[in-house]
């Protein structure tokens, strides 16, 4: 049964590509491949799993190759693709498991829970009749009682505070939106603010809306906040620069190996990928840029970054980016599981390959950020070493950059860990600062709606008081942290603004959370903000 099965896989593979091994160059290592199935088959002592050490003969292969060529599992290409397509079909609730209960902490406007009246706060005891609180629910499980086929219906029992009974609701699953623009808001009179969190299909639709919104405000400057985003769809990154540049000016080039060379060109189209776009032009041509980048900021954040930057259109500030500088396409094997295999580079307009070293292997690659912390390279640019044959020249200004490893920001921003206190360490280690910020709402949600009648009442006001501080901390022991008198001295801003943040963002939705925590503690965010209001950037004459 075992050899049979093994040799369906193995033809499978050999005869579903778009290419037969007979007519490549390593024929016999394929063959080599099957031989041992053969044996194993034949000699091997117990019967064992064909398909599940086929999967880890592929993985440890393709880690032979480079960090971005990997096998997406079966069960997880679902789950991927939604990521990747920016939509997913489910309920339509942002939840959390609290003591061993399903909890809806925002429902996504106009999905379906909303729609009938599902609330934040509200437990989901039941689903379908069936009980699932105090069964020990995992994330993954949540996924299996709510996700399903657009148009079903799924009946959900909901215990509401101040309700004795169990209220009932019948919610038709349907389309709902992974945004990757989580957040855009007005930072001061004339200073936009975007935050991207990813590249999806719906980041161009996205973007769009939240540069016309932002306009409509009175926005002149703007900051896009790339901070974190490890990337996505080269054709959202491309989008995304060309918003913001001329036409025919250079985004990114790739070429590889069996990859026919493309440019790709600022060219302002109406019809940009699954959306058909009323702009003629870029919507913020003109105006002054600023892009926020740390170490967590990769791929097509480097795409963007990196295209902006070679064409002095915006000043780049933070820190240095992750250096992934390879282009992948997935392709699709026969047990459904899916293959991405890196096919080309990708390149600057300034012929900047930015792509990090990757020769000692998989898990150097990956222990290089660490090992770039103890060098103290996030917290000074000195010891950031750069040699000369990395350097070129900007397309406009002929400004210095670096290629090498990621993209080197104009105004490096060190890493503040000053404030980083051991019990600071404890509270988020165990979530304690979510989890009091969630019951607090939770408790009281009416009464703070009734007090703060909208969000700038609320930003406005010192929440944090000693009261407040004071209960706190009685949670925090509750759960296992000491209050330490010198750690709080260190870390009390940075606590007080979390908790403030994440209250903001149970009350009225995860946007609020940046308005509140950015001003306050992210210090990329404010030295980009004193930049783009004074008078850093007319000096330079960037090109806007």
């Amino acid at each position: 049964m075992i050899k049979s099965i093994n040799k369906i896989l193995i033809l499978a593979v050999v005869f579903t590509s778009n290419f037969t091994f007979a007519q490549h160059k390593d024929v016999e290592t394929v063959l080599k491949f099957e031989e041992v199935f053969g044996y194993l088959d034949s000699y091997y002592l117990e019967d064992f799993d064909g398909p599940k050490i086929t999967e880890k003969a592929i993985v440890a292969m393709l880690k032979e190759l480079d960090p971005h060529t990997y096998l997406i599992p079966k069960e997880e290409v679902q789950q991927s693709n939604s990521q990747i397509n920016g939509a997913f079909v489910g309920v339509g609730i942002r939840f959390e498991i609290r003591d061993d209960t399903l909890t809806v902490v925002n429902t996504i406007e106009g999905g379906p829970c909303e729609k009938v009246g599902v609330k934040a706060g509200d437990k989901i005891i039941e689903v379908d009749g069936e009980s699932i609180a105090g069964i020990g629910l995992k994330t993954s499980d949540v996924r299996k009682y709510l996700m399903g086929d657009k148009g079903t219906v799924v009946e959900l029992g909901i215990k509401r505070r101040g309700e004795k009974d169990l209220l009932t609701f019948d919610v038709k699953r349907d389309k709902i939106p992974l945004y990757s623009i989580p957040a855009y808001y007005m930072a001061t009179p004339k200073t936009g603010y975007i935050k991207v969190t990813s590249f999806s299909r719906t980041t161009p639709q996205e973007l769009v809306k939240a540069i016309n919104y932002l306009k409509s405000q009175g926005m002149k400057n703007l900051i896009l906040d790339l901070q974190g985003n490890g990337g996505g769809l080269l054709s959202s990154a491309k989008f995304m620069a060309d918003m913001f540049l001329g036409n025919d000016k250079m985004i990114v080039y790739a070429k590889g190996r069996s990859y026919r060379t493309e440019n790709y060109i600022a060219d302002n189209k109406d019809y940009r990928g699954d959306y058909y776009m009323n702009e003629k032009k870029g919507v913020f041509e003109k105006g002054k840029l600023i892009v926020l980048t740390d170490e967590n900021s990769a791929s097509a954040s480097e795409i963007v970054s990196g295209a902006l930057q070679d064409w002095d259109r915006a000043l780049i500030v933070g820190r240095r980016t992750f250096g992934k500088g390879l282009v992948q396409r997935p392709y699709k094997l026969s047990d459904g599981s899916i293959i991405r295999i890196t096919v080309a580079r990708y390149y600057t307009p300034s012929g900047r390959f930015i792509q990090k070293p990757y020769d000692k292997g998989v898990e150097a690659y990956y222990q290089d950020k660490a090992d770039m912390f103890k060098n103290g390279e996030y917290m000074h640019r000195d010891s950031i070493k750069l040699p000369d044959s990395l350097k070129t020249k900007t397309l406009l200004l002929g400004r210095t950059v670096y290629g090498g490893g990621g993209i080197m920001p104009d105004i490096f921003v060190p890493l503040d860990t000053m404030e980083l206190s051991e019990m600071y360490r404890k509270l988020n280690r165990k979530g304690i600062i979510n989890d009091f910020a969630f019951n607090f709402v939770d408790k009281q949600r009416d009464e703070l709606k009734s007090k703060y009648k909208t969000f700038e009442n609320y930003k406005n006001d010192e929440v944090t008081t000693k009261a407040f501080m004071d209960e706190f901390f009685k949670f925090a022991e509750k759960e296992g942290v000491e209050f330490n008198e010198e750690d709080y001295k260190i870390s009390e801003n940075l606590i007080k603004t979390l908790l403030k943040s994440r209250i903001a963002s149970n009350l009225w939705g995860f946007d609020k959370y940046y308005e509140i925590y950015n001003i306050n503690e992210n210090e990329i965010f404010i030295k980009a903000l004193e930049l783009i209001e004074g008078k850093y950037i007319d000096k330079l004459k960037l090109d806007y």
